[in-house]
Order: C-alpha cells, then sequence, then structure tokens
C-alpha cells in the first residue's frame, strides 16, 4: 500500500511538471521528437538541423555548440542501433551539463545560525516583489518564522505590493516611507529579526537606479551595513529571473555576477513560456543553482527546482 501510494504520488509530480512546462514541450522539444521519431534514418545534414532547433529554444549558442560536439563525438565512440537510441544519447548528454547536486536552501538555512539573510535582486518587471512574498509563504509552510524587509524605497508600488504579500501571507514586514535609506530599512529588519528570534530574513532590493554603478554601490552599502547587525550577512543572494526573456535573462545573469555574488537563481513565469531551454544555458554557463520556479501568481505557485526531473519531463515520450 506504501508502494503504491508513492508511486502514485512521483507519477502526480510527473504530471504536474509536465502541465507547468507544457508550452516549451509544445515548441522546442515537440521539435526533438518529432525529428527523431518521424524518421527511419538521418540525413547527412542532421547535427545542423538539431543545432537549429536547440538554438530555437534559447539554450544558447555557447551550451548549444558544447551539446552538439559531445554528441558527435559520442556517436562516434559508440554503436547505436536506430535514431530512438540517438534520443536518448541527446537526453544523456544534456543531462551532463547539469549539476543535480546542488544544496538545497532550506538545507542551508538548517545549517547556519539563525537567521538566516537573503537578499532578494533583480531588474524591475522579473516578478521580484511577488516571489518574495510566495517563497516567505513556502519558508513558513516548512516551519520557518520568517520577515521581509522593504529595502526597494524607490518604487512606492514595490513597498505597497510588498505589504499586500507580507499580509497575505501572514509574516511581518519592516518598512519606511519612499527614497527612505535602503540600507537603513535593511538593518532595522535584522535588528527585529534578532530581537524576534526570526530563522530567515528576505530583504528585497531595487531593480534599477539611474546607471548600473549606482545599483552596484547601492547593493554593497546595504550588505555593508547588515554586517554590522549580523557578521557574513547576508548569507544568501538570489537573483529573480523571468524565463520568458530568454536571451535577455543570459544578459542579466552577466550584468550581476560582475559586480556581486549570486548564490540562487529564481526563475519566473516558466509556465507561459516556449523558452524553457534558457535553464539548461544558465546551469551550463554561470554553474549558479536555480533552487525555485515561478509557475503561477499565487501564493502556492513556487516550485522546488528539479533538474533531472526538468530534463525527464521533457523527453518524456
Amino acid at each position: 500500500m506504501i508502494f503504491i501510494n508513492e508511486m502514485f504520488l512521483l507519477n502526480k509530480k510527473k504530471e504536474t511538471f509536465d502541465f507547468e512546462l507544457k508550452k516549451t514541450k509544445k515548441t522546442f522539444f515537440s521539435k526533438i521528437k518529432n525529428f527523431f521519431f518521424k524518421k527511419s534514418k538521418l540525413n547527412k545534414n542532421y547535427l545542423e538541423e538539431i543545432e537549429e532547433i536547440l538554438l530555437s529554444a534559447d539554450i544558447g549558442t555557447k551550451t548549444t555548440i558544447k551539446i552538439i560536439n559531445n554528441f558527435e563525438k559520442r556517436i562516434q565512440k559508440e554503436q547505436y542501433r536506430n535514431v530512438q537510441e540517438l534520443y536518448k544519447f541527446l537526453q544523456e548528454e544534456i543531462e551532463l551539463l547539469i549539476n543535480f547536486n546542488n544544496t538545497c536552501l532550506e538545507n542551508k538555512i538548517k545549517l547556519k545560525k539563525k537567521p538566516y539573510v537573503i537578499m532578494m535582486i533583480g531588474v524591475n518587471g522579473v516578478g521580484k516583489t511577488t516571489t518574495i512574498g510566495k517563497l516567505a509563504f513556502y519558508f513558513k509552510k516548512q516551519g520557518l518564522k520568517v520577515i521581509i524587509g522593504a529595502s526597494d524605497t524607490f518604487r512606492e508600488a514595490a513597498i505597497n505590493q510588498l505589504e499586500i504579500w507580507a499580509n497575505k501571507v501572514n509574516v511581518p514586514l519592516i518598512k519606511q516611507h519612499m527614497y527612505a535609506d535602503p540600507a537603513s530599512v535593511a538593518y532595522d529588519t535584522l535588528l527585529s529579526a534578532k530581537s524576534k528570534n526570526m530563522d530567515v530574513v528576505l530583504i528585497d532590493t531595487a531593480g534599477r537606479l539611474q546607471n548600473r554603478v549606482n545599483l552596484m554601490e547601492e547593493l554593497a552599502k546595504i550588505s555593508r551595513v547588515m554586517k554590522k547587525v549580523i557578521d557574513q550577512s547576508p548569507h544568501e543572494i538570489i537573483l529573480i529571473l523571468d524565463a520568458s526573456t530568454g536571451q535577455n535573462a543570459f544578459e542579466q545573469v552577466k550584468k550581476f555576477t560582475d559586480f556581486v555574488k549570486v548564490t540562487s537563481i529564481i526563475l519566473t513565469k516558466l509556465e507561459g513560456t516556449a523558452k524553457g531551454g534558457v535553464v539548461i544555458g544558465i546551469m551550463d554557463q554561470f554553474k549558479i543553482p536555480i533552487q525555485y520556479i515561478g509557475v503561477g501568481e499565487k501564493k502556492h505557485d513556487l516550485k522546488k527546482f528539479n533538474g533531472k526531473e526538468f530534463i525527464n519531463s521533457f523527453f518524456r515520450i
């Protein structure tokens, strides 16, 4: 009976992942399946055709070239009986690019002396504020006490929206007025977190200042001030990316990692895009773990990312 229940839950998880990634599956990976399974043999230009399909999914040029080169070497080295086996080869080569052994954020939080301080960064429009609310709810479900700091004081809408989310998921919010010093808000939040024995602190930050230098200086200042309250904070810097932007997401990772040590990524809007291949390129090129994916607007629409299941979902026949 236990075995049957476990199998039911596993199949339910697969169905859920398949549904959440259906747009990418219908476009990119349906092309891959049709390419392999509607042919009895491949023509001499098949590698170029596969490369074109990979590029169309926003996997990225560097990662696509790596996949094709490794795929070609494997074909030359190993015997295969049919095109279906080549399909399996391709899946395995893509899987090799993804590190499945990343430490999950919940385990990091348990191992560190509390409170565990997380700085949330990302450009405006990627769903950062909404993600903070959903992440606070996710942690609460894990039995953790969470507090949020509204350090994006350059947009009144950001403070108001964060307050709505804090009320919705029933977690405390520390805020000041618009244009207040963001570092001051972070400082107050950490003091409150220590006094209330909180487990997790989520600090929102501005997504855009006048220029990149200003943004870099603001994030650095917030980090310096927080260290006065809690040494080594922030313990985690999470970059929020909108999966639907495709190659723009790559550019955002490049820009942020130039001046801050990004430790994790959350991808939003994955359920509404045909560009899910961007996940593969980001994990390969930047070696930064994707911890969660956003798959909707409701408070429970934040899912733990499972790299192996992600790839399996795409290649599942």
